[in-house]
């Protein structure tokens, strides 16, 4: 507030001292501009009737005051500040309604990725997500975990797209994990569960349409009857093209020192230990989540891999390894992290943002999600049972 009321007396005092000639009064007509940049509708109000007061005064003091090149000026004057205010009062109300708009971003943000817990078992846990968009707080990538009898279960993934769609099968993708990780006896089983939801629900309304009898406007009971965690229902492939997602599913016992994935064209997790990063690379690659049943019926196998106590593992999205400098370098993901193998999972993913964050400048081009996991050392009271929780795996 200061600057525009030292401008009005700076611009009253050289004009009262200056030549008769040269008038100064016009260059009031900032002080209100500089307050609707600054404040709201108030102060900008009280700014620009000021100004006219000082033009006014001004006037007086050169004895000017009833004369038409004044009025002109006073007029100008009162009508920039009379449109400079309702300016600020719309604006004032645009950015409420941008404040509301980002409240229910954060609230919907939080409700589809649910932060993850702390510890599960004898795992520390720490999450990342960076948005591509700027104002944007959620996207297209995706992580949750849940809990069987024995294990922790977790899963991150990238759907195809941006925007809506993109929330939308994101959060169906979430919701499908969070009610059947806990119950399904297998990953296999959980990955075909994961592809039927997502191949019904794009298909469900072109499966509508071809089983209604057009003389009845009955359905055969088909697409009805399908069984949406196998997707064996007709036209289950129906647009499944259009709709797809890359997935690691992982299952982490709390009592065998290893860990069971599933890929589905997502990259591979990277396995810290001792100063080196060693990419779990499976054998064999399933397809995306929606399209499971292009090449036939889905096949999802398990690798399994040593994950030790001490041992940090690092899952991700393509956002972050296919991030580019202004260069268009990618960002060397492997080579960065095995200088982390000894922090701790916020640690890590606090250093991964920064790095990151570092590289592109701070402009991501895609979304960027990454999950942190180190396996602590077992308690000391808790008994070791090798066979606990096979069912879970």
């Amino acid at each position: 507030m200061l600057i525009p009321v030292g401008l009005i007396v700076a611009v009253c005092v050289i004009d009262v001292l200056s030549p008769a000639d040269i008038h100064l009064g016009p260059l009031l007509v900032a002080a209100p501009a500089l307050t609707a940049a600054l404040a709201g509708p108030g102060p900008t109000a009280l700014i620009g009737t000021l100004a006219v007061a000082a033009q006014v005064s001004v006037g007086l003091a050169r004895g000017v005051l009833f004369t038409e090149n004044l009025y002109a000026q006073i007029g100008a004057l009162i009508v920039v500040s009379a449109l400079v205010f309702v300016f600020t009062v719309v604006r004032e109300r645009n950015e409420r309604r941008l404040s509301r708009s980002r409240s229910v971003a954060a609230v919907a943000q939080k409700v589809l990725l649910r932060p993850l817990p702390p510890h599960s078992g004898d795992l520390e846990i720490a999450s990342l997500y960076l948005p591509a968009e700027e104002e944007a707080e959620m996207g297209g990538d995706l992580f949750a975990a849940a809990r069987t009898t024995a294990s922790t279960r977790l899963i991150i993934g990238d759907v195809r797209g941006k925007g809506l769609p993109a929330y939308s099968h994101a959060a169906l993708i979430l919701g499908a994990f969070r009610a059947a990780a806990h119950r399904q006896a297998t990953l296999p089983r959980l990955a075909r569960h994961l592809d039927g939801a997502i191949r019904w629900d794009t298909s469900q309304w072109h499966t509508t349409a071809d089983n209604t009898n057009p003389s009845t406007g009955t359905g055969t009971g088909v697409g009805a009857e399908a069984d949406a965690g196998t997707g064996t229902g007709a036209g289950a492939g129906a647009g499944a093209e259009e709709t797809f997602a890359t997935v690691s599913l992982l299952d982490i016992p709390d009592h065998r020192h290893e860990l069971s994935t599933i890929s589905c064209g997502h990259p591979p997790p990277l396995l810290l230990r001792n100063g080196h990063a060693h990419p779990l690379t499976p054998h064999h690659t399933a397809l995306p989540i929606g399209l499971g049943t292009l090449a036939g019926p889905p096949n999802y196998p398990i690798e399994t891999f040593p994950f030790h106590p001490g041992d940090l593992l690092l899952l991700y999205t393509d956002g972050v390894t296919e991030a580019r400098n202004p260069h268009g370098t990618f960002y060397p993901l492997t080579e960065r992290a095995p200088a982390w193998t000894q922090h701790t999972p916020h640690h890590l993913l606090q250093q991964l943002r920064q790095d990151l964050l570092t590289h592109t400048n701070g402009r991501l081009t895609d979304d960027a999600a990454a999950v942190a996991i180190r396996r602590l050392p077992p308690h000391p009271h808790t008994p070791d049972h090798p066979h606990a929780g096979d069912g879970a795996t």
